[in-house]
């Protein structure tokens, strides 16, 4: 156990230390988002944003929406942050895109917590990304943005 809360302790300095950029530009977001649409699309509905794969989770409201909530077939770990309360925020995401594996662990507290999410983003792509989300998805529509 005291390695795995040295490990976990470790992983929650490293993640707090690297730049989160949370607010971040959301065309550039909408061209780094080519980096994920071979497992990625954002559709509302038939309203398709950003055509894309069917391997990972539709992204569409993933800002402001629980882990896990999307219909798709989630790893445990990823099941378990949602059960947690787990919220996606600009920030949370930004940070979990530049170490997917990382930050599941150091927010589960469990070092044997895995994700099927592979691909990492430079911290200023991971934040634009996550502003073209929000820029794109209910809360924008809803407004007329």
């Amino acid at each position: 156990m005291p390695v795995r809360s040295t490990f976990a302790s470790l992983m929650a300095l490293a993640l707090t230390t690297l730049p989160l950029h949370a607010e971040g530009d959301p065309e550039a977001g909408e061209k780094a988002f080519k980096k994920c649409r071979a497992c990625h699309m954002v559709a509302d509905g038939d309203r398709v944003i950003f055509k894309g794969g069917k391997t990972g989770p539709n992204l569409y409201g993933l800002i402001g929406r629980p882990a896990a909530a999307a219909d798709y077939r989630y790893s445990p770990a990823m099941e378990a942050l949602g059960e947690s309360g787990f919220v996606w925020d600009a920030e949370n995401f930004t940070a979990f895109m530049q170490d997917p594996v990382g930050f599941v662990k150091t927010t589960l507290d469990d070092n044997s917590a895995r994700t099927r999410m592979m691909q990492k983003l430079k911290a200023d792509d991971a934040a634009d990304v996550a502003a073209w989300l929000v820029s794109v998805g209910p809360d924008a529509a809803e407004s007329g943005s």
